[in-house]
């Protein structure tokens, strides 16, 4: 059987490891991805407030040491879910079963100004290029700016305005700077009230003004002002964005989207083509577009795999639980943990924040690189990221 996995993020790499796991060199798994390494989402973070180094938060698919997984670096070009046959730079591919975990896409033109007069950070090469920006910056006001619903990881704008002013802090720049954080929600974390409650307080211990239910919509370079959604402005001196999030473009041509995602059952994950899966931040699967919530939906799926191969009853299903780290800076990290529901009012929690999360935090990638990558992971919470060591 070969198992086609389309994108190398938390879902594909999960999905891959669960596979090759249980039925080593017996089924065939082909992940494909464009990139030539993965990244956290926190460590863009991390890089971008100069608190690890690039080449240490890089972890190259090449070193995937999988029994029954091949990876290769292509850009995929067609989708045909009903033959399910890929075309890619590398060649055309037939799969028994495809599984879409490519992502979402993001559009910093979308949004008018923000390429020529503000910055984002939610690519790669956005976050690694602003830590000299950042370096540099002589202090003034910042706005930190949501541009659409709905982005991957939602705490992610909340952690960005409080290592903000930590790195402002520690450069002697705060008392003579401003920071603002303009969200789309009415809360920063809606479906966790004690996350929101303690963000709002750290917001407010820190003399961060929060402006909710506002998306920033453009950006007016002569003027160095963001224009909100409600019409209000903000000047700017540094203006970090979040870009409109897509579905790329392959996976809308081919067919899958509806509303501009790909529908699936929010318990099974299938879509409506038979041996078609899709899992992640291309989904409108309900749950938030974050790398905990593509691990579990490929955990179910892996399952679900797992018994068409060995002939058994199919009936792993979803239960739309995550968990995730909120770092609130100053080496202190929460875990929030949230469960969706379809038909239900979503629910959460938070424990910390504590020093004690932070190096839970870290542990946490630490063993996802154990077991994507099959190798051995030190973890150090400052300056040098995620390391690999091989057994």
């Amino acid at each position: 059987m070969r198992i086609l996995v389309l994108g190398a993020g938390f879902g594909g790499l999960e999905l891959s490891s669960r596979l090759s796991d249980e039925f080593g060199n017996s089924v065939e798994v082909v992940l494909i991805d464009r990139g030539e390494a993965f990244v956290f989402g926190f460590a863009k973070l991390d890089v971008m407030f100069g608190r690890a180094d690039a080449s240490a938060v890089r972890h190259a698919y090449r070193d995937i040491v999988k029994p029954g997984v091949r990876f290769v670096q292509t850009t995929v070009r067609s989708i045909d879910p009903v033959a399910k046959r890929v075309v890619t730079d590398a060649g055309s591919l037939d799969a028994d079963i495809l599984v879409v975990a490519l992502g979402a896409d993001l559009d910093p033109a979308a949004t008018p100004g923000l390429v020529e007069a503000g910055h984002e950070f939610y690519t790669i090469a956005g976050a690694f290029a602003l830590r000299e920006v950042l370096d540099g910056f002589a202090g003034g006001r910042v706005v930190v700016g949501v541009t659409s619903a709905p982005f991957k990881c939602p705490p992610a704008p909340s952690e960005t305005a409080l290592l903000m002013h930590d790195h402002l802090t520690h450069r002697g720049l705060r008392a003579h700077s401003e920071i603002s954080l303009v969200m789309p929600m009415g809360v920063p974390i809606p479906p966790s009230p004690a996350a929101s409650e303690a963000l709002l307080t750290a917001f407010g211990e820190r003399g961060i003004d929060w402006y909710g239910d506002r998306a920033v919509r453009e950006l007016d370079p002569a003027r160095n002002v963001a224009i909100l959604s409600d019409g209000s402005e903000l000047a700017y001196d540094l203006f970090l964005g979040i870009p409109v999030h897509q579905a790329p473009a392959v996976v809308v041509e081919s067919g899958l989207t509806v509303d501009g995602w790909i529908p699936v059952d929010s318990l099974t994950l299938e879509t409506a083509f038979p041996g078609v899966y899709a899992i992640g931040d291309v989904t409108s699967v309900g749950t938030p577009k974050a790398g905990v919530f593509s691990e579990g939906q490929a955990i179910v799926v892996a399952d679900r795999i797992g018994a068409l191969v060995r002939g058994d009853a199919v009936s792993a299903e979803y239960g739309g639980r995550g968990m995730c780290y909120l770092d609130f800076g100053n080496d202190e990290v929460a875990k929030v943990d949230v469960t969706f529901l379809k038909g239900e009012r979503p629910v959460g929690d938070m424990q910390g924040p504590s020093h004690a999360f932070a190096d839970d935090k870290a542990e946490f990638g630490s063993s996802r690189l154990r077991r994507w990558f099959g190798a051995e992971r030190d973890s150090r919470r400052r300056g040098e990221g995620l390391t690999l060591r091989r057994r």
